[in-house]
């Protein structure tokens, strides 16, 4: 597959499955994503999440919409909602495949974490839920400090924006009650099974990684603050050789920003920050595009992007690119063609 070309499924259609992940089940790769549509309305869910499989990571069929948007006034996931990022994993104990995705609405305000289940990888999955995460529950790194401001006021108007305001107010305490933000999200199962859901919270200002239920259906109230205050999204955790390593990008909307990259010793953390982990011409805009996720084939990491098209959704693009680990993190060189 060409980098940034065209990518045609079975049906000789572009492939429509943005801000995705791919899973592996039996030897067979599952690529979902977000069905997108024409035009700059075409951001939003009229579709569903759309899902690809292949053996071969080259040739792609059309598994279709396995996620569909409901019709009903006020359904969480109603047609012209937001759908993004929808991540699935699959859970040995229960034998259900677990979809996770960012819920929200036209305004981009709701910010929860959607939540669907299928029996089998091709669907259909059924919508359960869509909420946000750890209700009343501290993070295991809050400051002692900030419990003591259960109430504190938050009068300023915050945005997504980097700017001081938000970094001068603990919007984690602010969301106490109702939940904590759940944006630009991705799933991690680790090699014990346990599952972890990653997600951009506090108005994008910091991530938040919460350990699952062994059933992958909930949040077990344990859960960290990562990396506050440095607008991360479009992230992804991978672990090699016993690290785990984080890719992320700016919050920039869908313009692209230079990439960033973490490392901590353990899935909670703490983080070391490690820059930018792409090389080469256009690293600077993480050569046009956003992350979205990282699967391993065989021994091979594989970074995946979007190639956003802000002005006609439907012609977003994606791109591949395998990952070279060194010493102390992780580097990102452009090729233009995607082959292990």
């Amino acid at each position: 597959m060409i980098n940034k070309d065209l990518w045609l499924d079975n049906n000789g259609r572009h492939i429509n499955a943005h801000g995705g992940g791919i899973m592996e089940h039996k030897g067979v790769f599952y690529w979902y994503g977000e069905h997108k549509g024409p035009g700059v309305d075409g951001k939003l869910a009229y579709q569903g999440v759309h899902m690809y499989y292949s053996e071969n990571l080259q040739d792609w069929n059309d598994g279709g919409i396995v996620l569909k948007v409901n019709d009903t006034p006020n359904h969480p996931i109603h047609s012209g909602c937001r759908i993004e990022r929808p991540k699935v994993i699959f859970c040995e104990k229960t034998g259900k495949f677990v979809m996770y995705f960012h819920s929200s609405n036209l305004a981009h305000a709701i910010a929860k974490r959607g939540l669907a289940i299928a029996d089998t990888p091709a669907g259909p999955f059924e919508f359960i839920s869509a909420e946000r995460p750890n209700a009343a529950v501290w993070p295991l790194n809050a400051a002692e400090t900030d419990k003591e401001h259960l109430l504190f006021p938050v009068s300023q108007k915050t945005n997504d924006a980097e700017n001081d305001t938000v970094k001068k107010l603990p919007l984690y305490v602010r969301d106490f009650s109702a939940g904590q933000m759940a944006r630009d999200m991705n799933l991690f199962k680790d090699d014990d099974g346990k599952a972890y859901h990653i997600y951009a919270s506090e108005q994008n200002s910091t991530l938040h990684i919460a350990e699952l239920s062994d059933d992958y259906l909930y949040w077990t109230g344990r859960y960290v603050r990562v990396l506050p205050h440095r607008w991360n999204e479009g992230e992804a955790i991978f672990r090699r050789n016993g690290r785990y390593y984080l890719l992320a990008s700016g919050c920039t909307s869908w313009a692209p920003n230079a990439a960033r990259s973490a490392v901590a010793d353990s899935i909670m953390g703490e983080y070391t920050e490690l820059g930018n982990p792409c090389r080469g011409i256009g690293a600077e805009i993480t050569f046009g595009g956003q992350s979205s996720a990282v699967f391993k084939a065989g021994d091979t990491y594989v970074a995946m992007f979007d190639l956003w098209n802000a002005q006609d959704f439907i012609d977003s693009r994606y791109f591949w690119l395998p990952i070279k680990f060194t010493e102390n993190g992780y580097e990102i060189h452009y090729q233009r063609e995607f082959k292990l």
